[in-house]
């Protein structure tokens, strides 16, 4: 599948995998930046995408990142509609004990592009009925 990638920074850097079977491609700073301990940055990638109709960029975080740095995309999850022309940032969060630095050209999130399905919500007096009901969270048991 084609994306279409926009430089707006001389720094940025096109989204890449780091193994054939990656599902995921690494996003980059395309600028240096610290973020305190407890602290929220938003992180230049220094790119625009054209992702084609009907897909989704989602961006996740860096599991080296997240484990060995303490930073993870605030949001959890990034999401890209396929109409948006605006630059990719990513909103770092720190949650460690200490000030972290992030360098021009490291790796700080990961964007997966899918499909995804257009639902056409219904309002319903009643739903089908399931054995799992109206049970939330924990109902289905633990083991």
């Amino acid at each position: 599948m084609k994306v279409n990638v926009k430089k707006l920074s001389e720094f940025a850097k096109l989204p890449a995998y780091g193994s054939e079977y990656a599902a995921g491609a690494d996003l980059y700073a395309s600028e240096s930046a610290e973020i305190g301990s407890g602290k929220t940055a938003f992180i230049h990638t220094g790119i625009a995408v054209e992702l084609p109709a009907g897909t989704v960029g989602l961006v996740y975080a860096r599991s080296g990142l997240a484990c060995k740095q303490d930073l993870a995309p605030a949001n959890k999850v990034g999401v890209i509609d396929c109409d948006y022309r605006g630059e990719i940032m990513v909103a770092l969060h720190n949650h460690g004990g200490e000030t972290r630095r992030v360098e021009r050209g490291d790796r700080i999130a990961q964007l997966v592009i899918a499909p995804y399905y257009t639902a056409q919500f219904a309002e319903a007096e009643e739903l089908s009925e399931t054995v799992r009901g109206a049970g939330g969270f924990g109902s289905t048991g633990s083991r």
